[in-house]
């Protein structure tokens, strides 16, 4: 039987769930809400298989790959601790959107390369990633510098998405895309958006679900697919790319900001060495990144299997 791709996963209670965490930490604080979550979040790893190896599989490869991150090799514990801070996270995620984060608790690093790039006037591409909560980087963005931000998006969650984000934050200025079929409609959507000075956020660690082009990168010690969308389109735009992410730290979180290139520059003939390059750049960032905050990582599918051998939604 074929893995799940994550594509697949969790899209029935999307929109339910958001709302129920949200309800129970606004009615009876973070408490109740931690005593609440973990007989859920201990359910969710008992009777989800695909879900346990996913996790297992990331912590034991990031172990063997990264000594000293882990003081002995992860286990059921470990993987349990993992999804419980998922949960956490999602929380955290509305609080972010909902402005009710305490954001004191947020710190920050590599803005000047953010600030640098929009010197210029233009906009630019940052390539994001599943971890930590991003939404944090969105509202800091939009409170320091008044980030106008479009989030590019694999599955048909963006209109629901939006429709939360204008409840919690009616002044919200960020925009939430499906870009299942990108095309030169959608290319010059974007390009627009960049010359006004805007700025288009897109993952680079899930391949979408009908890719039929990836780049192979060693992420961990294992050939990993992910996806070229990134690079293609900073290139297609001639704009720079900025890695943009957020992970736990002590009490709260911070947000990195890191140059990953100027221009990508995609030569006749080198292309796919050019986006290999670009990409494996990329993963080692986030392995970096994973070295401090092992359990920010939210990919809970088959994340090194090829794209094709994954079960579509």
């Amino acid at each position: 039987m074929k893995a799940t791709h994550w594509a697949a996963l969790g899209e029935h209670t999307f929109v339910g769930g958001v709302w129920l965490l949200y309800a129970v930490h606004r009615m009876l604080g973070r408490g109740f809400f931690r005593g609440l979550m973990f007989p859920v979040v201990l359910l969710h790893w008992c009777t989800r298989p695909g879900l346990r190896a996913a996790s297992l599989q990331y912590l034991q490869r990031l172990h063997r790959a990264q000594p000293g991150v882990f003081a002995r090799a992860p286990g059921a514990w470990q993987g349990l601790m993992h999804v419980r801070l998922f949960a956490e996270t999602l929380l955290d995620k509305l609080l972010a959107m909902a402005g009710r984060y305490p954001f004191e608790r947020v710190r920050e690093q590599g803005l000047e390369q953010l600030e640098a790039a929009r010197a210029s006037g233009r906009g630019g591409i940052f390539v994001t990633a599943h971890m930590g909560c991003l939404e944090l980087c969105r509202v800091m963005g939009q409170r320091k510098a008044a980030l106008d931000l479009t989030v590019l998006v694999h599955t048909a969650h963006a209109q629901a998405f939006n429709r939360i984000l204008e409840r919690l934050d009616p002044q919200a200025r960020v925009r939430v895309l499906e870009v299942s079929d990108f095309g030169p409609a959608t290319a010059q959507q974007l390009l627009a958006v960049v010359e006004a000075g805007g700025w288009v956020a897109i993952a680079g660690d899930r391949v979408p679900l009908h890719s039929q082009q990836v780049a192979w990168v060693d992420f961990l010690g294992h050939p990993a697919p992910l996806p070229v969308g990134p690079y293609v389109l900073a290139a297609l735009l001639r704009c720079p790319l900025l890695l943009l992410a957020c992970v736990h730290q002590g009490a709260g979180y911070s947000i990195r900001v890191a140059r990953l290139a100027e221009r990508v520059l995609l030569p006749r003939g080198q292309r796919a060495q050019a986006l290999q390059a670009h990409a494996q750049a990329y993963a080692d960032a986030l392995t970096a990144l994973l070295r401090e905050a092992p359990y920010d990582w939210f990919n809970f599918y088959a994340f090194w299997e090829r794209p094709d051998a994954l079960q579509p939604a």
